[in-house]
Formats: structure tokens, sequence, C-alpha cells
């Protein structure tokens, strides 16, 4: 098993990427996306809804209509993004800070080893993803 982002989640950054460049400057088409990230704009449409249904988009219908971010660049961060399409940042479930569940081979969590460095890889990787956000990918 490779545990790695998904697709959709890549493409979602990336859209928020294309977003932020635009940032108070008008709306944007899904096909102007779409062409300029590479994603097919089918997949982009879904992805696009999930965005403004969390919070993240708004959009506009007819004359310059098109999608635009509802938060400045820099509000965003990778690891929400993550969360909203991929779930936990944890690479197993003992160390879940949303999602725990007790792993059903361990005996003792208290003394795990396995546990204490997942935490650490947790906390690493959770800090670096809190710390980027969309605005990080625009200087």
């Amino acid at each position: 098993m490779c545990i790695m982002m998904s697709k959709k989640c890549k493409y979602a950054i990336k859209a928020l990427i294309a977003l932020g460049e635009h940032y108070e400057q008008g709306n944007m088409f899904t096909a102007d996306i779409s062409k300029s990230q590479n994603i097919p704009k089918k997949f982009l449409e879904q992805i696009l809804l999930e965005l403004k249904h969390a919070g993240y988009l708004g959009s506009k219908q007819g004359y310059g209509g098109g999608y635009y971010l509802k938060k400045h660049p820099s509000e965003v961060t990778v690891a929400d993004v993550y969360r909203l399409f991929d779930g936990n940042i944890a690479l197993v479930p003992c160390v879940s800070l949303l999602r725990y569940e007790k792993c059903d081979d361990c005996e003792d969590e208290a003394t795990c080893k396995v546990k204490r460095e997942f935490v650490k890889i947790r906390e690493q990787t959770r800090i670096v993803m809190t710390n980027t956000t969309i605005a990080s990918f625009l200087s």
C-alpha cells in the first residue's frame, strides 16, 4: 500500500493556486482553470463544487461569472484541503487527531514504539501542511 495525496486533492490545490493568482482580479471560469492547470474539466467541476460547499470558494453566474476565493490565499492551508479531500494526515489510525481508532494489534498504547514514532511523524507533517498556504505557492 502506498499512501499518497489523491489526484483530486492535488487538482484542488492547483485550482486554488490559479484562483489565488487572480485573487481580487475577478472571477475565473472553470474552463480557464482547467486549461491553465491541465485538469480535466468535468473532474474540476466536481472539485470546485466541493470547495464551494466547504466555504473556500464563491461563484457568480452570468456576465463576469465564474469562481473566486472567498478567503485570502494566506488563510487556506494545504492541511485544510488535504483533510477535505483525503481525510487524516496521520498514517496510522491510533495517532489520528480527528478520527482516532485503537489498533487491533496493539497491546498497550502507552508503551507502543510504533505509536510513539508515528505521533512524531504526524506532528511534523501537520506542522508543515498547516504552515503551507495557497499564498506559499504564489511567491
